[in-house]
């Protein structure tokens, strides 16, 4: 599937940035433009804990209508992607001709696929360094607030706060232990961000608030059981729900992690 150029009005999202794309390509479903957008960015290297939040509030938000946008790259953002399927946005620095990183292939796809994907890059562009920061402005741009989840004082995520502070975005972020995002501790010490504290809370400013549905393999796990009993009622859902985070294998038993 070759991405297409969306219609022009869709572009004053953008209106407000010093260098507002002249042309987006995309791949899936424009119509996600039209839900309320808040913005889940932050480290590639996430801690697990930050892992474990992204999932709960992109879910919850997804659940509630809201659609959550985020850059499809390691830690934070596929996390955040993933969990909102299908009211995911992904916005990218290569065309969309080319799956960038690989590592986040499946995913990507299903984003092209049941989602929409955005680029300000022709099909096969391979992206350069500043091609990232560029894509960044894009998201704040399009999004209604911004999520910073993790992020280390000299990284993209610290230029996309002082971004969305410019553009008089909301700015969030999460609690975090000493140390391990001094990026966004930064920010609440400096009065720049609000701190979530209670997700419902948070996701009822943008939208009535739904409760996840019951899992039942989650339910299922939380009473703890063997990965064979797992393997036995649930063996589609095993392996997909320990790459996203969502359970944990421990040699033979099963972990839950949201």
């Amino acid at each position: 599937m070759v991405s297409k150029i969306i219609p022009s009005h869709f572009l004053e999202f953008f209106k407000d940035l010093d260098k507002s794309p002249k042309k987006l390509y995309y791949k899936g479903n424009l119509e996600l433009l039209n839900k309320r957008k808040i913005a889940i960015i932050g480290s590639r290297k996430m801690s697990v804990y930050t892992k474990n939040c992204v999932l709960e509030l992109a879910n919850l938000l997804k659940n509630s209508g809201v659609c959550v946008v985020s850059g499809g790259a390691l830690g934070v953002d596929i996390s955040a992607n993933k969990a909102a399927m299908p009211l995911s946005i992904g916005i990218f620095a290569n065309g969309l001709g080319q799956i960038y990183p690989k590592s986040n292939e499946k995913i990507i796809k299903e984003l092209y696929e049941n989602c929409l994907a955005l680029s300000e890059q022709e099909e096969n562009y391979i992206p350069q360094k500043y091609d990232f920061l560029l894509r960044n402005r894009l998201i704040i741009a399009l999004s209604e607030a911004v999520v910073i989840a993790q992020a280390d004082l000299q990284s993209g995520s610290m230029q996309s706060a002082r971004l969305a502070l410019k553009m008089q975005k909301p700015l969030y972020v999460l609690p975090q232990r000493l140390k391990e995002s001094e990026g966004t501790n930064l920010l609440l010490k400096e009065n720049k961000a609000g701190l979530i504290v209670d997700f419902k809370d948070f996701v009822s400013n943008y939208a009535e608030v739904k409760d996840e549905e019951k899992d039942e393999f989650l339910e299922f796990c939380s009473k703890g059981v063997s990965l064979d009993e797992a393997l036995k009622h649930f063996a589609d859902k095993v392996y997909e729900y320990e790459l996203e985070g969502k359970i944990e294998i421990n040699g033979v038993f099963i972990r839950v992690l949201v």
